[in-house]
């Protein structure tokens, strides 16, 4: 409302300065026309008295008559005499002549076909119907005419002056209001587009906002926030909501992962109990029968050899991956206490450099100075660099490469970085956001588990882990752990 009380006050002032403006303009030009007219009445008596002509009076030095601005305004002054004949004027077409006898022949009056309008021509009385241009008017011309009556020892003479009117600049003072108008209309309509603009704006970007929410996506924020204005305010207090609505929405993810995973680690303990004591029975059975009953002929002595040693294998592989799930469906309990992460991971390589041997995979530890000890669990510290070595070395295969192991504290101080990186196959980038998802594998007899414990035992330490990787040149594991010194 103060905006709009604004423009309108500014419509007003600005409309009032033309009408003065123009009002000023108009008194101007009728103080000049009234000069003009004046100094033409002037100069017509004088050549009543005088015995020169008014071309003569005017070309006199010194003359007070017309200076060069009357002189434009006016176009003719003409003299008529009591018979209704020019006596004199400033038009050489129109003056009197004087013939060879000496003789002077005078136009008539109503002889005289161009001329403007004469203005207030009713006061003439009965010597109007002499005047040709009484009652006339010229729409192609602004000019008008102004008769003046002067009583002589002749009778009565008449001084009539030709004003000039620029038409165009009268149009124009006609126009320059309207045009003032339009302008300040103009100006005012871009002003309430802006205005409507700035207080629509935020409101659509609101309503698609609270329509991406509706849609599930809760991490929209309006950018509205910084304005200082109500709209400014509220888009502060959606961005807040959002932002509970979010917090809010991930507790509940977590609750719902939690309950299943209780549910499914009490349901995955009772199954691996009832599957374990089989296992075990079968496991001791091959055994006994690798000991009891191995055949006496040579020629069968190594299939049935290959067969036990493959049927142990397969027990072994179930045994381990019921025991990645109850790893993995278990809460950690760890034991956090000062380590040095070297240590550990020397310790974790050994399990690895048979298979590096013998596929030609070169492996070094480099550690930077100043790195402090970490606050791990040693024994789930173990399994998180035994499952990225392990996948380190399958991934290069027989075709050898390298597999380089960095230690130094991270660029937040409190945390100890460990880069694994290996020369292997890498990770498609279709593959890589999933890979710290349980029951994700690209392996054939892969469980899935192993990375999905790696992530969960590094978040139990209050680390994180990310991956980088581009296939076909090799994988990165960043792990940062707190450092003792925390």
């Amino acid at each position: 409302m103060l905006i709009l009380a604004f423009l309108l006050v500014m419509t007003l002032g600005v409309q009032y300065y033309v009408n003065i403006r123009t009002q000023d303009q108009n008194n101007k030009s009728r103080e000049l026309q009234e000069q003009a007219l004046v100094a033409g009445t002037a100069l017509g008596v004088s050549g009543i008295t005088s015995s020169l002509y008014m071309q003569d009076l005017v070309s006199q030095p010194g003359q007070t008559f017309m200076d060069d601005g009357v002189r434009e305004r006016i176009r003719d002054i003409i003299i008529i005499n009591n018979k209704w004949q020019v006596h004199d004027s400033l038009n050489d077409e129109i003056v009197p002549t004087t013939g060879d006898d000496g003789t002077v022949t005078y136009k008539n009056l109503s002889d005289l076909t161009d001329l403007p309008p004469l203005m207030k021509y009713k006061r003439l009385g009965e010597d109007l119907k002499y005047f040709p241009n009484a009652g006339v008017t010229d729409k192609n011309s602004g000019d008008e005419a102004h008769a003046i009556s002067v009583e002589t020892s002749e009778g009565r003479w008449y001084v009539m002056v030709l004003l000039r009117n620029d038409k165009g600049e009268i149009a124009r003072r006609a126009a320059q209001p309207l045009v003032f108008t339009l302008a300040i209309l103009l100006m005012s309509t871009l002003i309430t587009f802006y205005l409507v603009w700035r207080f629509t704006r935020p409101i659509a970007n609101l309503s698609l906002a609270a329509r991406e929410v509706a849609e599930g996506n809760l991490s929209v924020r309006v950018d509205d926030y910084k304005r200082g204005d109500e709209m400014g305010q509220l888009a502060t207090r959606f961005n807040e909501m959002t932002a509970e609505l979010g917090k809010k929405a991930d507790l509940e993810s977590q609750l719902r992962q939690a309950e299943k995973s209780a549910v499914v680690g009490r349901l995955g303990s009772a199954i691996a109990h009832e599957i374990r004591n089989p296992l075990n029975y079968i496991n001791l059975t091959l055994d006994h029968l690798r000991s009891k009953f191995v055949p006496e002929d040579q020629e069968k002595k190594p299939v049935f050899e290959k067969l036990v040693t493959q049927l142990k294998a397969e027990v072994a592989r179930i045994d381990q991956q019921i025991s990645d799930f109850l790893n993995y469906s278990r809460p950690a309990n760890v034991n956090l206490k000062p380590l040095s992460a070297r240590t550990v991971i020397e310790d974790s390589l050994r399990i690895v450099e048979g298979q590096a041997t013998e596929n030609n995979i070169r492996i070094s530890v480099v550690e930077h100075e100043d790195v402090p000890s970490v606050m791990a669990d040693p024994e789930f510290l173990r399994s998180v660099f035994n499952n990225l070595f392990i996948n380190a070395v399958q991934s290069m295969g027989q075709e050898g490469g390298s597999l380089n192991v960095k230690i130094r504290r991270d660029d937040e101080p409190e945390f100890v970085r460990i880069e694994i990186v290996d020369t292997g196959a890498g990770i498609s980038q279709e593959n890589l956001s999933k890979i710290f998802e349980p029951y994700f594998s690209t392996k054939e007899t892969g469980t899935g588990l192993g990375l999905a414990i790696v992530q969960k035992i590094v978040e139990t330490h209050h680390g994180t882990i990310e991956v980088a990787s581009k296939q076909g040149e090799g994988t990165t594991f960043t792990v940062k752990l707190p450092g003792s010194e925390r």
